[in-house]
């Protein structure tokens, strides 16, 4: 299994500022440290090129991000100061989306079935003309976008786990037929205004293991039979965790842990080839947020062993 990381493209942000960059840092370190995957298999991905942003992006967005001529209230909107280094940490997060999805394809071709990992991206609230919620590119649509425009797969499915729903990635995406959104989030929740996903299930603060579960089991069972999908982007963020910030639900990192099983499971079942990136994840304590983005990595990387009969 390929593991894609840009934390060392530091995104310089205020001190105090409530988003937890630590935690790319910190999961690249526990998954050296576990030995997850070969040295080899551990990688820095490229930026992606203009021409590959625009497949998604509208030029204008994309003239304001690189010339740094953001009006104040889209710096706000996204939540990050504008700077050079932030746009080539964003254009490296998704190119991890994108390479990602190329690996996991390469490798079902040689075993029957891949997987990659991300340990950045599922930056779901990006739309084609603006971004919002810490999200600048919309790594998921580019890269759903990549593969059926290159020619690599027909059809894509996007499995979003994020507690937040996936309103950027619902909006570029609405009415393309090969691509299937599939998003599982808080229904009072960021963002209040509610895009359409292909397959929406919207659930009530304080929903926990049980009933989480249970719901994700039928949207994904029913999101994978109507894809008829040929790759998953599968965003596994950790913010459903009961100690979770910003994220309104009671889910344990036990349920958490079964949610990953759920889902890798099901598409290893169907050798759907998959990619799978963070999302988001805010924990009052950072450690929580990169123990569950660990077990996700670490649950893909033994089936991926399993799966290759190794």
């Amino acid at each position: 299994m390929k593991v894609f990381y840009s934390d060392r493209f530091v995104l310089p942000l205020p001190e105090g500022h409530r988003f937890p960059m630590r935690k790319y840092s910190r999961l690249r370190e526990r998954v050296d440290e576990a030995d997850l995957v070969p040295e080899g298999e551990r990688r820095v991905p490229r930026p992606l090129e203009d021409r590959e942003l625009l497949a998604v992006h509208t030029p204008g967005y994309l003239k304001k991000l690189v010339t740094g001529t953001l009006e104040r209230k889209e710096e706000r909107r996204i939540g990050f100061p504008w700077s050079e280094a932030m746009v080539e940490r964003c254009r490296r997060t998704c190119g991890a989306t994108v390479e990602g999805a190329e690996a996991a394809l390469g490798d079902a071709g040689r075993f029957g079935w891949g997987v990659a990992a991300n340990l950045a991206g599922g930056t779901h609230h990006a739309f084609a003309h603006r971004g919002e919620g810490f999200c600048v590119f919309n790594d998921s649509a580019i890269a759903a976008r990549h593969a059926v425009t290159g020619g690599l797969v027909e059809r894509v499915v996007i499995v979003d786990t994020d507690v937040h729903q996936g309103n950027g990635t619902a909006a570029i995406l609405d009415g393309d037929e090969r691509v299937f959104t599939f998003s599982i989030h808080g229904e009072k929740n960021f963002p209040f205004h509610k895009e359409r996903s292909d397959l929406d299930i919207a659930l009530e603060d304080g929903t926990g293991d049980e009933e989480y579960l249970r719901s994700l089991r039928w949207g994904l069972e029913k999101a994978l039979d109507a894809s008829e999908a040929e790759l998953a982007i599968f965003l596994a963020g950790a913010d459903p965790f009961e100690g979770d910030r910003l994220g309104r639900m009671s889910v344990s990192k036990a349920g958490l842990m079964e949610r990953d099983r759920l889902v890798l499971d099901a598409l290893a079942e169907r050798r759907i080839p998959t990619v799978v990136t963070m999302a988001g994840g805010y924990a009052r304590d950072v450690e929580d947020t990169v123990e569950v983005h660990f077990n996700t990595v670490s649950y893909a990387a033994d089936l991926d062993r399993r799966m290759r009969g190794a």
